[in-house]
């Protein structure tokens, strides 16, 4: 399947724009908060499908979706981990 990264980068941006959506409707806290949750969740999505080769086929965009995505988890861990150290150094 040739083309399934320009796909999923438009598909990503349209389930932001309707997050947004969900967000500023001012009728329902829950789709307020399902579409802060989409937002969220698309928006670490793009991190990762923003970095694949545009040529990439459907097995490889996934693979490195995957591992992109695993990378991204270490990297905020490993912050969160090192934050009651980091302020210990500026106290």
């Amino acid at each position: 399947m040739r083309g399934i990264v320009p796909r999923a980068e438009l598909a990503l941006i349209l389930i932001m724009v309707a997050g947004f959506l969900l967000i500023v409707q001012q009728w329902s806290f829950a789709l307020f908060q399902i579409g802060l949750l989409t937002v969220m969740a698309a928006t670490i999505l793009n991190i990762a499908v923003g970095n694949l080769p545009r040529a990439a086929g459907l097995w490889q965009a996934l693979r490195l979706t995957i591992l992109i995505l695993l990378i991204v988890a270490v990297v905020f861990a490993a912050g969160v981990l090192l934050v009651p150290y980091l302020a210990q150094l500026g106290g």
